[in-house]
């Protein structure tokens, strides 16, 4: 897998043989970051459920000036912290922990952008979803993508785009208060 766009566009990004690891497929990122704008500038981005790390690098690669991400499995903590350090990514911050519960203690509005790709075979978008909208500031985003739609917007967003390219549904979602970019 490649990275798509901005600093690091066309760097392979490794993706490990791990049990229900399924990487966003490039068209899929692509108009994802189409609706963002694709400078990030000075946006701080949590990628929740990173896997491998495709959602979060891509912003990164953009201009984002810090992104987090996070991930439960340690072996690919230790891939993504590797391709931290290959990148030179100092922006990027590598957390080994669970999802939800560092989405139920963390502090709010926090986030320009906050991008949940959870295990296709759980149901944790959409409470992860209904968590991630009080960590982003108002006008900033929520990206879902998940194996169906959410049946109806989190508490405090608004749909904004939404995409099904295959098996994969992609929803983007605006929390109230702001101009659509975070600020």
């Amino acid at each position: 897998m490649r990275l798509i766009g901005g600093q690091w566009r066309r760097s392979k990004l490794p993706v490990p043989d791990r049990p229900g690891l399924r990487p966003t497929p490039d068209r899929v990122r692509e108009t994802l970051f189409n609706w963002l704008g694709q400078d990030l500038g000075g946006w701080r981005v949590l990628d929740a459920f990173a896997g491998s790390g495709a959602l979060g690098f891509e912003a990164a690669s953009r201009g984002a000036a810090e992104v987090r991400l996070l991930e439960r499995d340690a072996a690919l903590v230790a891939v993504l912290k590797a391709q931290q350090q290959r990148l030179g990514a100092t922006q990027v911050q590598v957390e080994r922990a669970d999802a939800m519960a560092w989405l139920a203690a963390s502090a709010p509005a926090r986030f320009e952008l906050v991008l949940l790709d959870p295990p296709f075979d759980t149901t944790l978008a959409a409470p992860a979803a209904a968590l991630a909208a009080r960590l982003v500031v108002p006008g900033g985003f929520v990206y879902v993508e998940s194996a169906a739609p959410l049946a109806e917007p989190p508490p405090g967003l608004l749909p904004h785009r939404q995409l099904r390219a295959g098996a994969v549904h992609a929803q983007l979602f605006v929390a109230a208060g702001g101009d659509g970019h975070g600020g």
